[in-house]
């Protein structure tokens, strides 16, 4: 996007959303229930911020703060396996800037916690832990609940997610997928694409080893995946606008993004090494083509490029994959905020006609 055009639509973003756009970032937790985990949820006040300890991230916000009307707009964003919504905090601050609430559930069972669903029976279930985070927003938003000074329009929301939060909002903006197509995607490219296949039970090394651990690997995701050819997916209809950044995208059947039900946004990190984008992020654009938008190509990114604050300390396999690939600046993310940012500005999408 040209830089004109970006300050035309942040101007605009400023105006929309008023006072609010100056607040500071509320934040409140609601308790995790038997279908659902905890929900983060920041949103525009007045109250003063002050410094939080989240594990190993110090945060600036206003705990349980009186929320301050913003521009009526909810977000929620989906994290990444195995992860936290702490590395999403400063684009959510961001958002919340610009007059957004922000929802950020824990995804059950793939998290930094409990990652005994990571993989195809938590990517179903995400997107409906989206719709029931929409749902919670909407108990606590109604006229004299706690949220209600937001005067939020919950039939307009956006979606935003990373990594498998990717392929969460690209189920949620239309797409469907199935684990019989990473096996096959896994049985063509897992040489090219070992982690996505793999994740981080084993790396290539160029050693004598690597054939070996290719086979075995084929032959175990062949065994657990490749018969199952069910289509995941998801209607949300609430849902008016998506951003999908560094997506797991390999299962999805690429003609069901063709012609995205709303409209889609794409982040790419040109150095991923985790989700190679030649088989996931640029096989969307390559799908959606003019009918999606590529807001930010971090040519020099890598696959935890997008979040800040940045998760610190991580070694091995680990920190091979999510640290940050020499070269890459990490003062360019406050513009990839901003894209997103403005893409939810300028998508506010068309409330559902409701029937009598």
């Amino acid at each position: 996007m040209a830089p004109r055009a970006m300050r035309i639509l942040l101007a605009a973003a400023a105006i929309a959303t008023g006072p609010a756009a100056l607040a500071a970032t509320g934040l409140a937790t609601l308790p995790a229930t038997a279908t659902q985990g905890p929900i983060t949820l920041l949103y525009p006040t007045q109250d003063a911020p002050a410094a939080l300890q989240r594990g190993p991230f110090t945060l600036q916000a206003a705990v349980d703060a009186l929320p301050a009307r913003g521009n009526g707009r909810l977000v929620v964003l989906s994290h990444g396996s195995g992860g936290s919504v702490w590395p999403q905090f400063d684009m959510a601050s961001a958002l919340v800037a610009a007059g957004f609430t922000v929802a950020m559930p824990l995804h059950q069972g793939d998290n930094f916690e409990d990652t005994s669903d990571v993989g195809p029976v938590s990517w179903a279930r995400r997107p409906q832990e989206v719709s029931r985070a929409i749902d919670a927003v909407a108990a606590l938003a109604a006229p004299g609940g706690r949220l209600a000074p937001l005067q939020l329009d919950l039939q307009r929301v956006g979606a935003y997610g990373m990594s498998a939060g990717g392929l969460t909002a690209l189920a949620l903006a239309g797409g469907r997928w199935s684990p019989a197509l990473l096996a096959q995607h896994c049985d063509a490219h897992i040489e090219q694409d070992f982690a996505a296949c793999v994740g981080l039970s084993t790396e290539l090394t160029g050693g004598v080893l690597d054939s070996a651990k290719i086979g075995i690997a084929q032959r175990v995701i062949r065994a657990k995946l490749g018969g199952d050819t069910a289509w995941r997916s998801w209607s949300e209809p609430r849902i008016a606008a998506v951003v999908s950044a560094v997506p797991m995208a390999a299962p999805f059947d690429m003609a069901s993004l063709a012609t995205p039900r709303v409209p889609l946004g794409l982040v790419r990190a040109g150095r991923d090494a985790w989700l190679a984008p030649r088989w996931h992020s640029d096989a969307v654009r390559a799908a959606c083509a003019e009918r999606c938008t590529l807001l930010a190509d971090m040519a020099q990114g890598g696959h935890g490029a997008i979040l800040s604050p940045a998760v610190p300390g991580l070694s091995g396999a680990l920190g091979r994959l999510l640290n940050d690939p020499p070269g890459f600046d990490r003062s360019t993310l406050a513009q990839v905020y901003d894209a997103i940012t403005a893409f939810f500005v300028k998508n506010p999408g068309t409330a559902p006609t409701r029937t009598p």
